[in-house]
């Protein structure tokens, strides 16, 4: 690593804020504060070390919950005095219990409520804890209960309502098709093992090949 840690400015107490979020989801899970030494050992050990001001020693993230941030990707902001570090969050990032200390709200604007940034991984999540465990009554129970061939018919009949939707040029009725879709994607990811991360990585490493391209 060419990189200098004097390049950044630590304030007077000698820390600088650290912001964590999630790299696979993006999500905010936390702020904690490092000095020269903990970033050090972050940067070497590959997990996040932090600076506690309360009992005035470094600390590893995880030491004794296990619930360890594995570092994927560091940067600092352009006044160099605050980090960004994304990480791959093992368990709760919340000393509650929370997976992002984050948790509560303060403020929503009324046209937004109700809306989630975190749908995608959060159904995903619903959909495994359904097919764990199943509820009767449940539409998708019932789908993971007939299996794979039941749920792949799904995909297929939503995919042609999707193409009817476009074909119309109705872009509510598109829009409505397309959740559909997702959701039984969803759905059939969860039966064969996919996970969300898995696109993006694949996603990923074809825009990468293309970038390399031109």
């Amino acid at each position: 690593m060419n990189f200098d840690v004097n390049e950044l400015s630590f304030n007077e107490q000698g820390l600088i804020p650290a912001i964590i979020q999630d790299y696979y989801t993006n999500q905010v899970l936390m702020l904690g504060y490092m000095n020269k030494e903990s970033l050090m050992k972050t940067l070497e050990t590959e997990t996040t070390w932090f600076y506690s001001r309360s009992r005035q020693k470094l600390w590893n993230k995880g030491e004794t919950s296990g619930h360890v941030q594995h570092v994927k990707h560091m940067k600092y902001d352009c006044d160099r005095d605050t980090l960004l570090v994304q990480v791959e969050q093992v368990g709760a990032a919340c000393h509650t219990g929370n997976r992002s200390c984050f948790y509560r709200d303060l403020y929503t604007d009324d046209s937004e409520e109700g809306y989630n940034p975190d749908i995608v991984p959060d159904l995903y999540e619903f959909l495994q804890y359904r097919k764990d465990n199943p509820e009767e009554g449940s539409y998708t129970s019932y789908l993971f209960r007939e299996g794979l061939d039941k749920i792949l018919k799904k995909v297929g009949e939503e995919t042609s309502e999707v193409i009817i939707g476009a074909k119309n040029h109705d872009r509510d009725e598109l829009i409505y098709e397309l959740s559909d879709l997702i959701y039984h994607s969803l759905v059939l990811m969860v039966e064969q093992g996919v996970k969300p991360v898995d696109l993006k990585k694949e996603l990923s490493k074809r825009h990468a090949k293309k970038k390399e391209s031109k």
